[in-house]
């Protein structure tokens, strides 16, 4: 968490993420839940289509780093309904997809993990953001 770094979020993608945020606000993702909220209010948020296209969306696909161990991953950010680790799908409310949402290409994050440790994630592609398809309903 890099309060001197910019967020974007897209006015639907905040709209919908507050509905996930007060559904998933009580039990064992509360924790998630909050620290989601606490990133989604310091971001700017502009409409879908003017999105930049190297922001992390909801449904983008992004290529990021640990900078600690050089690892990359291709996954896809979406809802928690849909989430599927064995498929790359990972939820907004998991830690890294908490991390991810709002990144610009080049930018990086340090995220809280469980188990206390704190990983630094960096965005270094997006393949696929749905704005930029002209997929503003996904």
């Amino acid at each position: 968490m890099n309060p001197e770094q910019s967020l974007i979020v897209t006015e639907t993608d905040l709209e919908r993420l507050r509905h996930v945020i007060d559904h998933h606000g009580g039990g064992r993702t509360a924790e998630l839940a909050e620290l989601l909220d606490l990133e989604l209010s310091r971001a700017r948020v502009v409409a879908s289509e003017a999105v930049p296209a190297d922001v992390v969306t909801m449904n983008s696909t992004v290529v990021f780093e640990d900078e600690q161990t050089g690892e990359r991953r291709q996954v896809t950010l979406v809802y928690p309904r849909d989430a599927r680790s064995d498929d790359g799908r990972i939820s907004v409310l998991a830690p890294v997809g908490s991390a991810l949402i709002g990144l610009s290409v080049g930018q990086s994050i340090s995220w809280p993990m469980p188990g206390g440790r704190t990983k630094r994630l960096r965005v270094v592609a997006v393949p696929y953001q749905p704005e930029a398809a002209g997929h503003y309903h996904l």
